[in-house]
């Protein structure tokens, strides 16, 4: 068994409930539209990953999707909040005896498959790896053993929770990864060729 796991959180592509902050300035259709490119680029950045994978489902697992199940385990989150989806998904991994467990959200632009194949490489010598993200959140976490507090007394959303998570990691070894934009809002993409076709009708 391969002992490097990837871990995917995803929110199930449904009108009205996905990209909610882009939601409001694109509206609610454009913003389906865009998470569902945006899904479809993790899985172009994924899929040739020489590690075993998981992926997420927020509300419930679709079965005929873009994720394929022969490339993809397809699982349930579990938790009230982020900390607990990620904390569970964690938890299990490591108890079905994975060694490097990473990761990532589902609304990446700019990451790729090499920028993954590092941050597995970083904890060979390493006890954790962060992708920091522009809006003082991460885009990325890595670990070899569980630390439960990364993922409880945060406030999950705010600028706050990659200095709280780097300083429950003080006194680990930790890679830091470049720092990189998720994409949350429309000023997130505005400027980006990618994200355009979606964009035509928005007013400055």
């Amino acid at each position: 068994m391969d002992k490097n796991l990837l871990l995917i959180l995803t929110r199930n592509p449904e009108l009205g409930k996905c990209k909610t902050r882009l939601a409001a300035k694109v509206g609610d259709q454009t913003a389906l539209e865009i998470y569902q490119f945006l899904l479809d680029h993790t899985v172009t950045f994924t899929k040739n990953l020489n590690v075993e994978k998981w992926v997420f489902y927020s509300e419930s697992i679709w079965e005929n999707d873009i994720w394929d199940q022969n490339t993809y385990q397809k699982k349930l989150q579990v938790g009230t909040d982020l900390g607990e989806r990620m904390l569970n998904a964690f938890k299990e991994g490591f108890h079905s005896g994975f060694e490097k467990i990473i990761i990532i959200g589902s609304d990446m632009y700019h990451l790729s498959q090499a920028d993954l194949e590092e941050a597995f490489f970083r904890l060979n010598h390493h006890d954790f790896v962060v992708g920091p993200a522009e809006d003082g959140g991460y885009y990325l976490l890595g670990m070899k053993s569980l630390k439960k507090e990364l993922f409880r007394n945060k406030n999950w959303g705010t600028d706050t929770v990659l200095s709280n998570t780097l300083k429950d990691l003080k006194t680990s070894k930790v890679f830091m990864l470049p720092v990189k934009n998720d994409v949350d809002y429309y000023e997130d993409i505005k400027d980006i060729e990618a994200f355009q076709p979606f964009l035509k009708h928005i007013k400055e």
